[in-house]
């Protein structure tokens, strides 16, 4: 990632993969969606979908006090850019959310219509993927929707050259992180009450699986 011009950090991935992306969210959602962002980043993604879809309130979240400011900072900028009598709402302030530790008890009772993980699960400890697998099945309302984006290996195989160099690159980095095996993903949703509904080939040799909430 790189700065703009003050706090704002810009990732080029997701100028490349924010439009494909939301072309499969847009197959679950309605036009009137309550949505989790999971580790926000820069904050484009956001942006970029509550700019296209204005009916979708969007929570950004992040651990990392530069994506929050950065998250905070695209936020205000898109909010100055916009015509008074058109203003933006729907981005709503980052949340600092840390997927392994007890949420926040100010949503109350209220669900979300999808919990959104990208890049998130290859980049963090086992642990993190039980922790939102659990957390989903608790707080996505009836047949809600899990969206996870990035590479993945299929019955223990990496799909691509450049997925198993990046694998061996963020194990060097960090002996827990990994490119993790869909099926294992998959177990992991089932023991939690979702359901794998589709998986998307997406660009850069990554997927788009969607994870449907069963009702109990």
């Amino acid at each position: 990632m790189s700065l703009v011009n003050d706090l704002r950090l810009q990732s080029p991935s997701t100028a490349r993969n924010r439009a494909p992306i939301l072309a499969v969210l847009r197959e679950y959602l309605p036009a009137n969606a309550y949505v989790l962002e999971l580790a926000s980043g820069s904050g484009e993604h956001g942006v970029y979908f509550t700019q296209e879809m204005p009916g979708w309130q969007w929570q950004p979240s992040d651990t990392e006090p530069k994506a929050l400011a950065s998250i905070d900072a695209w936020r205000r900028h898109r909010q100055q850019q916009r015509p008074k009598s058109k203003p933006s709402d729907n981005l709503l302030v980052p949340l600092a959310l840390d997927v392994t530790a007890s949420w926040s008890d100010e949503w109350g009772s209220t669900a979300f219509d999808a919990i959104v993980a990208i890049n998130l699960i290859h980049i963090s400890p086992w642990q993190v993927t039980q922790a939102l697998m659990a957390q989903a099945g608790k707080r996505l309302n009836s047949h809600g929707v899990l969206f996870l984006y990035g590479p993945y290996r299929r019955q223990g195989q990496h799909t691509a050259p450049s997925n198993q160099a990046f694998d061996a690159d963020l194990q060097a980095r960090n002996s827990t992180w990994g490119v993790r095996d869909l099926e294992s993903v998959e177990a992991e949703a089932a023991a939690n009450g979702l359901v794998l509904d589709q998986v998307v080939e997406m660009p850069a040799n990554n997927l788009s699986v969607v994870f449907r909430r069963q009702p109990s």
